[in-house]
């Protein structure tokens, strides 16, 4: 039964596209999908390949309608890692609906630095935690390597409120991480080395091998882009409140908070492709206690697109608050093809038992990349970006679509 809720939900959109579709006296040609491949390596995946297709469309032939958009991937690693993933938005006629979909499952590892921001941010990682009075564990000055399996499905439906952007909607969101492993994580040794995920589960009464968090949201948006793809004017506000209830299967009661906004700026009216960017958001732990890996983290919204220099969930608190700007630009004199972008991005995160609060310590992200327009009709892009940060941190990233 719980495998039959589940494949309802992955394919409630498409069910809902092809009854839309059908209603449709007229519909464009569908966009080809593009399969963008995968080659890349870094210490914590190996090598790793695989595809990423992308699609973008319109259903109906009105102005009126934004494009709909899916990303998917398929990776695997030399380190026995699998990672699927399917986000996007789908928009029927006129913009009257749409779905927000992000369905992930991942069998995976990655490292994970403490809560907070700034050099103390694991600092109780680093000292040892006390285990028995005056003794301590083991200190941690390195990245603690975990790996783990990761189900999300999140599926929101919004319906238009009036004629001013605005839209109501309702979703629900499932996450579930299992068989979590604890590399650094050694409590029969002499010394015993205990990790910040142990210690935080273990204090706040989780599984450390398993959790689930499910529940369901009242979202508010405002939405004016003039292309959802790759807008060039408009703005997009998001608010999304999360009830996560133990009835509901998650492992403890818990609410969060989403807030979110991006601004595009003309710079240029006659290159309309030159412009400024700006995108804001926040994540917030209202009540209840989250668990370790489904605290608000750096790179962990919708299209895991922010934070670029850092690895994903780099940065994790309680709380935490992402800013970017973006300067979009051409690079030719008369044509739209060939682009550029440089940005700026900053987070600050929480670390409730440290008492590290918001903007005690930020972090920083600057760098650059390059667009090629393979779409003029949709404005699809191929990015290529390259990032550097903090503490060393640094990264390439290869897309389709804007950040943001």
């Amino acid at each position: 039964m719980k495998k039959l809720i589940i494949l309802c939900l992955v394919f409630f959109p498409f069910v809902l596209f092809g009854q839309e579709e059908e209603n449709e006296t007229k519909v464009k040609k569908k966009d080809k999908i593009i399969w963008l491949p995968v080659l890349a390596s870094n210490p914590a995946n190996g090598f790793m390949y695989g595809v990423a297709p992308a699609l973008n469309w319109k259903i109906g032939d009105s102005e009126k309608t934004s494009y709909s958009s899916l990303l998917g991937s398929l990776i695997w690693t030399t380190k026995s890692q699998f990672l699927f993933t399917l986000k996007g938005n789908v928009y029927f006629p006129e913009n009257k609906s749409f779905i927000m979909q992000d369905v992930r499952y991942f069998k995976t590892s990655q490292p994970t630095f403490g809560l907070g921001t700034g050099p103390n941010s694991s600092q109780l990682a680093d000292d040892g935690f006390q285990y028995v009075d005056e003794n301590y564990t083991k200190g941690i000055e390195v990245g603690q390597m975990m790996s783990f399996n990761f189900l999300r499905i999140h599926e929101s439906y919004f319906r238009r409120l009036g004629q001013k952007g605005f839209y109501g909607g309702i979703g629900y969101h499932l996450d579930i991480h299992s068989k979590i492993d604890d590399k650094l994580l050694d409590l029969e040794a002499e010394t015993p080395v205990v990790t910040s995920h142990y210690e935080y589960s273990t204090k706040y009464g989780f599984n450390p091998e398993k959790y689930t968090l499910s529940g369901l949201s009242a979202n508010l948006m405002y939405d004016t882009r003039d292309n959802t793809v790759n807008p060039e004017e408009g703005r997009y506000g998001f608010v999304s409140l999360k009830f996560n209830p133990e009835w509901l299967g998650s492992d403890q009661a818990s609410s969060s908070l989403w807030t979110e906004y991006r601004d595009y700026i003309t710079l240029n009216k006659e290159r309309r492709r030159n412009l400024l960017a700006l995108w804001v958001y926040g994540n917030f732990e209202l009540g209840g206690n989250l668990p370790y890996l489904d605290l608000p983290s750096l790179g962990w919204d919708q299209y895991g697109r922010s934070g670029r220099a850092y690895p994903q969930g780099r940065f994790r608190g309680q709380s935490l608050v992402y800013t970017e700007a973006e300067w979009r630009f051409p690079l030719q004199k008369d044509k739209e093809r060939w682009g550029g972008v440089l940005f700026f991005n900053i987070n600050s995160a929480t670390n409730r038992d440290l008492g590290i609060d918001m903007f005690d310590y930020i972090n920083t992200g600057v760098g650059a990349g390059l667009r090629f327009m393979i779409s003029e009709k949709s404005r699809t892009n191929v990015c290529v970006d390259y990032a550097i940060g903090n503490y060393g941190a640094h990264g390439f990233y290869l897309g389709i679509n804007e950040a943001f």
